[in-house]
């Protein structure tokens, strides 16, 4: 089964697992299921969400007796997987979901595969027929190893009792190191019901796994010295900074060089959007400085990203005066898509701790990076396209001022997890992010239906913060059941439903690519043939909706309106929230780059392309 890291002669520390009293002693007479349940507790899981049935049923029975495990009771199996996955985001630590066999299973490949794309530390756990009943087509079999193999960074299918301790340490451990990433653990349903002993810590048994982490010195050195002689110098920041804990690092680093800053969607908070070196977000929807910065750089310095589609537009194009220093923990990221002329494995916070070193080390000797002339480009590009809305004629709601609002009357240190489409790129682009883990997001799988269960996660790892869910109408109704989970569970998270009446991003393309033909993309019934809603029409009514299920509810029409009902909705924290925002459903998203063009091609506001003049090095 393929990892992520591979290397040989491994040697590989025992995972962070709580010590004391009896654990470490062998316990005998106890089932698989009831050891599976003290490996949990051993590794630190505290929460996992998850719906029994059959093949996992015995794995509940001694969850009852733990009182360091609280299970949350979802309402569907895909909105576990995206509750640990918020839960992992927010926290740092390893989320943990689990299902029981055939479509339990099946149900936790959406969130399995949106973890494995966006790197989340992950441990699903699925029972699995008795291991003799495997493969005769028994009743709920599937073969969920073999499905998941190619979204998982490893998974294990345990047939017996005595491997389950060590198969758990095994998954945080994997999950969590090197390259995060979701693991699966697939147990037997004899498996939890045999009897067998307990013991902790169990050894590791991983030959083969041993992630790199320190970076190779002569690359650092090599990649300070282009740092320094660069003319138009670019660091680039994946998501890959938040999960090795490294915002502190970049921050010396980019004030040390003076180098502008760009942090991708899956990086938002990485670096405070507030901070002057910082020129926004790039890719298909970014800011036209950060777009336009990447395009003009004589350097791009990568620091946990991977030159992905979104950003990169068409990779032929891409950055074409660049050399590149590609930073990632992942040896297979480096050069699968853009050659590096340095390429660096390492963790992102030793890359970057020892690259200060490096910069400084240049310093001394007089080697000091000129960017006066690409800051003065920057600054006019900043000043001359900045992000910005219109806001409707008609007196309507803006989806973007509404989203604004919201990040601005929201507490200190709020976390915001919003789902995919246009509210995805507003909730981006006009919510300023100054801390990791605040914005919660399905980037490399774009997964509709990520933002409320993603909430509920990071609220029950995170209780003491305000959780915002930035949702659409079409994603809200794909997993919006899991507010039920959040009134009886006492997760009061806040969601703010952008309902524009339509699936809005699909439609932003066929208004701008399919002569406006909107083919199957308005949501509320009664719809004209032109696609839009019969005026007062709304199937469902998001609010009666969202008091059915234990919510408190209101609708929001009037800007007149929008600031008291944003303070009302964080005034209120025994329950969820749900405000049904009625906004205007024409409003776009600007910036743009067309799918499948360059990046220079860049669109501003209402589609109008930015005139650079010509790049000193045409």
């Amino acid at each position: 089964m393929p990892m992520t890291e591979q290397a040989t002669g491994a040697h590989h520390p025992q995972p962070r697992a709580r010590t004391g009293g009896s654990s470490a002693a062998s316990a005998p007479h106890v089932t698989g299921a009831q050891s599976l349940i003290r490996s949990l507790e051993e590794v630190g899981a505290d929460t996992v969400f998850g719906i029994p049935g059959g093949a996992i049923l015995p794995a509940y029975d001694p969850m009852m007796d733990s009182t360091r495990v609280r299970h949350v009771l979802v309402r569907h199996e895909q909105g576990a997987g995206h509750a640990a996955t918020g839960y992992a985001q927010a926290t740092g630590k390893v989320g943990v979901c689990m299902a029981t066999s055939g479509p339990g299973a099946t149900n936790l490949v959406t969130p399995i595969a949106d973890a494995h794309m966006d790197s989340v530390p992950l441990v699903a756990i699925t029972g699995q027929v008795a291991s003799k009943a495997i493969g005769t087509d028994a009743f709920q079999e599937a073969d969920i190893c073999g499905i998941t193999m190619p979204v998982t960074k490893h998974n294990f299918l345990v047939t017996r009792a005595e491997d389950i301790p060590h198969t758990i340490a095994e998954a945080f451990h994997i999950a969590s190191s090197g390259r995060p990433g979701p693991v699966l653990v697939d147990i037997a349903k004899d498996a939890l019901q045999a009897r067998t002993t307990f013991s902790w810590p169990p050894a590791l048994d991983l030959p083969g796994y041993r992630p790199v982490t320190k970076p190779h010195a002569k690359q650092i050195r090599e990649a300070a010295k282009l740092i320094t002689q660069a003319k138009r110098p670019v660091l680039y920041v994946g998501g890959g900074v938040i999960k090795a804990g490294a915002t502190a690092e970049l921050k010396v680093l980019a004030e040390l060089t003076g180098a502008p800053v760009t942090t991708t969607l899956m990086a938002l908070g990485a670096f405070p959007d507030s901070h002057p070196l910082h020129v926004g977000m790039p890719g298909m929807h970014g800011a036209v400085t950060a777009v336009t910065a990447l395009q003009k750089a004589d350097l791009i310095v990568a620091l946990g990203a991977r030159f992905d589609d979104r950003v990169t537009g068409k990779l032929d194009s891409f950055a074409p005066y660049a050399k590149i220093v590609h930073a990632d923990i992942d040896p297979a990221e480096i050069g699968k898509n853009r050659e590096a002329d340095v390429p660096i494995v390492g963790d992102a916070r030793e890359v970057l701790a020892d690259l200060v070193q490096a910069v400084q080390a240049e310093h001394t000797e007089g080697h000091v990076g000129d960017y006066e002339a690409w800051w003065k480009d920057l600054n006019r590009w900043r000043e001359t396209y900045p992000l910005g809305y219109d806001l409707p004629e008609d007196g309507s709601l803006s989806p973007q001022q509404v989203i604004q609002r919201i990040g601005e009357l929201a507490p200190e240190g709020t976390i915001f997890a919003a789902g995919v489409g246009q509210h995805q790129m507003w909730a981006s682009h006009f919510i300023q992010y100054e801390q990791p883990a605040t914005w919660l997001n399905s980037g490399g799988a774009g997964t509709m239906g990520y933002a409320v269960p993603a909430a509920m996660g990071a609220k029950a790892g995170m209780p003491d913060r305000t959780v915002w869910a930035i949702d659409g109408d079409g994603c809200f109704q794909m997993t919006n059941q899991e507010l039920t989970t959040c009134a009886l569970n006492n997760i009061p998270i806040k969601v703010a439903v952008i309902n524009n009446g339509a699936l809005g991003m699909v439609r932003q393309w066929q208004t701008l690519f399919y002569n406006q033909r909107y083919s199957n993309t308005v949501l509320h019934s009664g719809a004209d043939t032109e696609g839009v809603p019969a005026k007062g029409t709304r199937v469902p009514d998001f609010v009666k909706l969202s008091e059915a299920m234990g919510c408190y509810a209101i609708r929001c029409e009037d800007p007149a309106d929008l600031d008291r009902v944003i303070e009302e909705a964080n005034s209120i924290n025994d329950r969820p929230v749900v405000i049904d925002f009625i906004v205007h459903e024409d409003a776009m998203v600007w910036p743009m780059v067309a799918a499948g063009t360059s990046n220079d091609e860049v669109m501003a506001a209402r589609g109008v392309r930015p005139d650079f003049g010509d790049n000193e090095d045409d």
